[in-house]
């Protein structure tokens, strides 16, 4: 599935390329290949080209976006950040790197919830996250 067909999110903005599982209201797997070509690896660092980690988690909540969005309870809501925690970046992520993103819901209510997700990279964790949203009309 792609991610696009459940998610609001364009390019340059959109950081999930192919969803490999998505179980409504529950979890979601995916992938992001980083080509190099991205908007922010010029800036970010000239030389040594890295994945800014608050991308990693935007990637993460976008994964976790399409988890919530396959239910039909949230069809046409929009999922949004209500806070952030215990972020960990455990690996720098570059140009040429595939990261599988998996994202699993702890809560879910038609007002919001909580889920928990990583970016993994040859089965190593990235990046690690909890996330809190609120699910807005859309």
């Amino acid at each position: 599935m792609r991610p696009d067909e459940l998610l609001p999110h364009r390019p340059p903005f959109l950081f999930v390329d192919e969803l490999l599982e998505v179980v409504p209201g529950q979890s979601a797997r995916g992938i992001w290949r980083l080509t190099g070509e991205e908007w922010f690896f010029p800036g970010h660092f000239p030389g040594r080209p890295t994945l800014p980690g608050v991308l990693m988690c935007e990637a993460i909540a976008q994964v976790g976006a399409c988890a919530v969005l396959a239910d039909e309870r949230f069809a046409g809501r929009l999922p949004l950040f209500g806070g952030l925690d215990g972020a960990r970046f455990r690996r720098q992520v570059g140009p040429g790197d595939e990261l599988i993103i998996e994202c699993e819901m702890s809560q879910l209510s038609s007002k919001g919830g909580k889920g928990s997700g990583r970016a993994l990279i040859g089965g190593k964790v990235a990046t690690e996250c909890d996330l809190m949203f609120v699910v807005v009309s859309g």
